[in-house]
């Protein structure tokens, strides 16, 4: 099987572009919404591009955490953030919205490995050591976790 580097996931959520962003780019929610990411630490909620925040993940009794950079933040149309661990990049992430036919919002979250280069390996076994996910795998797992965000995410905005 090839490797994937990039995954998009999307739902249709009920709320406009502008409201839609202002949950999901407060990043001390992450918690409630992701299944790996269980808690962010960040000086404020809405953070702007540049701006760094710590994201503390678990999967299964496996602990880490990872340090992340804001690399888009434009209200109403996307949110993205570079994420790194021991100085090694790893990947982004990142949510956009787009108008949807009916006054709601195409919410899609992405990601891309940013797992090449010289820092590849190296990068390859903190994954693998830290969440227990080969490579190979983590873009079907990502997928997986995608759809259970976007469909917490979507409930919570829609509540």
């Amino acid at each position: 099987m090839e490797r994937e580097w990039v995954v998009e996931e999307s739902v249709v959520v009920g709320v406009a572009p502008e409201a839609a962003y202002g949950v999901v780019a407060q990043v001390r929610r992450t918690g409630e919404w992701s299944p790996e990411c269980r808690a962010v630490w960040a000086r404020r909620g809405a953070l702007v591009a540049g701006e760094r925040f710590v994201g503390w993940n678990r999967k299964g009794l496996l602990l880490w955490f990872t340090t992340c950079r804001v690399t888009v933040a434009e209200p109403g149309r996307e949110f993205a953030f570079r994420v790194g661990a021991l100085g090694l990049p790893i990947a982004l992430w990142g949510y956009r919205f787009e108008p949807a036919a009916d006054g709601g919002t195409v919410l899609t979250e992405y990601w891309q490995d940013l797992r090449t280069g010289r820092s590849r390996r190296p990068a390859e076994l903190l994954g693998l050591v830290f969440s227990g996910t080969r490579a190979e795998d983590r873009a079907g797992v990502n997928r997986a976790g995608m759809r259970t965000t976007l469909e917490r995410m979507k409930a919570a905005l829609e509540r």
